[in-house]
């Protein structure tokens, strides 16, 4: 069994004007094909090219296993020289990912290598973009962003399936209270509704990006990402226009994550415990009241 996914609507080409009618006011998400086309990153941006720019730089590594419950939600599971992890997703299958990691830090010439959709909306607030890399078969686990952001999300190298949920699904989703994420006991690409019985019946949308595709995710969409081959994705993010939105991030950056960072040093498993337990008894009131109508 899997999840009712319907396909994200993909266009080759939008205006400003239908993107904020059909999209950006909306909240719906929307692929992009080929946006990056116009980019200089679109033919520089190769594995080895940025292998050769970056170099011999440390990175934090992060892998598929369910999160320790004494450490941060961010917490790394290995370390690897940069270059050598590019050499590592280029030849094999790995589950080791590189997350939230700016590149661009390290080398400021790939700043003049890609352009911000301005023309689409404004409130983009990254000076240095985050950048992701997987190996094939990597897996991002089911989580929406913390700041609550709107991303364009663009892949190179490679292709990366992607499965959205609306934020409204999140206790069906087996939301870990005080966080951003789901329980990770249940596999997204086939849930077993057995043993979960709150998933079935929750409708998402799926796509699968190519090099040079956008994907325009909007605020507090859940997402699960898996990547197809070896390859990388920049996001650029933009601030939603509602008041309300901005003050749950906050709300989400500051209280939220140090209760929980406090709670997780403090009472580790039995803190994780109570809270799997929460998410499980929400996700089955939710399904009891037939949530969200």
């Amino acid at each position: 069994m899997k999840f009712d996914l319907s396909p994200i609507d993909v266009v080759e080409e939008i205006s400003k004007s239908d993107f904020e009618k059909n999209y950006l006011i909306p909240r719906r998400p929307l692929v992009i094909k080929n946006r990056a086309h116009h980019w200089p990153a679109y033919k520089k941006w190769t594995l080895d090219y940025l292998k050769e720019v970056v170099g011999e730089k440390t990175v934090p590594l992060y892998d598929s296993a369910k999160a320790d419950p004494s450490k941060p939600i961010n917490a790394s599971a290995a370390e690897m020289k940069f270059s050598d992890y590019i050499d590592l997703i280029k030849e094999v299958p790995t589950d080791l990912r590189i997350f939230l990691f700016d590149p661009i830090k390290f080398a400021p010439k790939l700043l003049d290598d890609y352009i911000a959709p301005k023309d689409l909306m404004g409130g983009f607030l990254d000076s240095y973009p985050n950048m992701f890399f997987g190996g094939k078969g990597s897996v991002t686990f089911l989580h929406y962003d913390i700041d609550l952001a709107h991303i364009f999300h663009t892949h190179f190298n490679g292709r990366k399936h992607v499965i959205l949920f609306d934020n409204k699904w999140k206790k069906r989703l087996y939301q870990i209270p005080y966080a951003t994420y789901a329980l990770e006991d249940y596999d997204v690409e086939n849930p077993d509704f057995e043993r979960y019985p709150a998933l079935r019946g929750v409708k998402g949308v799926e796509a699968f990006l190519e090099h040079g595709d956008t994907l325009f995710m909007p605020t507090g969409y859940w997402h699960w990402m898996k990547y197809l081959d070896g390859s990388f994705s920049i996001s650029l993010r933009a601030w939603d226009k509602s008041w309300a939105v901005k003050a749950k991030s906050l709300y989400n950056l500051t209280l939220q994550r140090k209760f929980d960072d406090f709670m997780k040093s403090n009472y580790r498993e039995k803190y994780m415990s109570w809270k799997e337990n929460l998410a499980i008894k929400r996700a089955k009131k939710a399904l009891e009241k037939n949530l969200p109508k």
